[in-house]
């Protein structure tokens, strides 16, 4: 059976928003952030004892509101009284050996297809925005929202620029760069394992849930969402439909 043909060109911006933990990569990147700052002497062993329970808890049952905000909040107050430059060191410190081998390589090949279609393809995580940005960059993506620690003459206070960017905090980010950029927001799209970025998902007109969790997995089903496994195969189907439905844009150079 032939395939439909593609929709018709749009000719405002289009963006793809990928969430970071148990989306493009398996488990949440904060606690490899704390493990390269335990490694470098940055914190302590009970620091990083907390992270490793973090990690498993995370990697069992998905997010849970409170733990998880405050877990982020307890992550980014260890940099307080750290430079940019130790930060950045760390961040990029943690790519070939902690980041990178725990991609999900069939997740970043779903990237590359909205980046084909003309999409910008922006990271949107509650983690710290030099973590997002660091893997944006080294991937070839647009770029990264992400939680942002205030720093003064090139020192972290702890203190937090705004809200952890979780749950809804993550749409209001999204919407204001969406305006911004005077994006397409019916032609947007938006992928994400946690019932906590509904607000997210239901913000844009093309969501998909990615391997959810229970919370999510209802809602979708009760919505007829489309649902995609961390498998191979149901990946490269979500690529097959992101060439076939997805509308294609100008390959203009991305506005940031």
């Amino acid at each position: 059976m032939p395939e439909a043909p593609n929709p018709t060109p749009s000719e405002r911006p289009i963006i793809a928003f990928f969430d970071v933990d148990n989306t493009l990569m398996r488990g949440t990147s904060v606690f490899h952030v704390g493990r390269e700052a335990w490694a470098r002497g940055v914190i302590s062993w009970r620091d990083i004892a907390l992270f490793g329970w973090h990690q498993r808890r995370f990697i069992q049952v998905g997010e849970n509101h409170e733990h998880m905000g405050s877990a982020k909040e307890r992550a980014l107050g260890l940099v307080a009284g750290h430079t940019e430059e130790q930060i950045q060191a760390i961040a990029e410190g943690i790519w070939d050996h902690r980041i990178k081998p725990r991609l999900w390589p069939e997740t970043v090949a779903l990237t590359r297809e909205h980046l084909d279609k003309g999409h910008q393809v922006w990271l949107i995580s509650a983690t710290p925005v030099e973590v997002g940005e660091l893997i944006a960059e080294k991937l070839g993506l647009t770029g990264a929202l992400g939680t942002r620690v205030e720093a003064v003459d090139g020192v972290y206070t702890g203190r937090l620029v705004g809200p952890v960017l979780h749950a809804e905090h993550k749409a209001v980010a999204a919407r204001e760069l969406i305006e911004r950029l005077g994006a397409d927001l019916e032609a947007s799209w938006a992928y994400s394992d946690s019932r906590n970025d509904i607000p997210l998902l239901e913000l844009v007109g093309n969501r998909v849930a990615v391997n959810p969790d229970a919370g999510l997995a209802r809602y979708a089903g009760e919505r007829h969402w489309p649902t995609m496994k961390l498998d191979p195969a149901s990946i490269r189907a979500q690529q097959r439909r992101v060439r076939r439905e997805a509308k294609q844009v100008g390959k203009t150079k991305p506005r940031t």
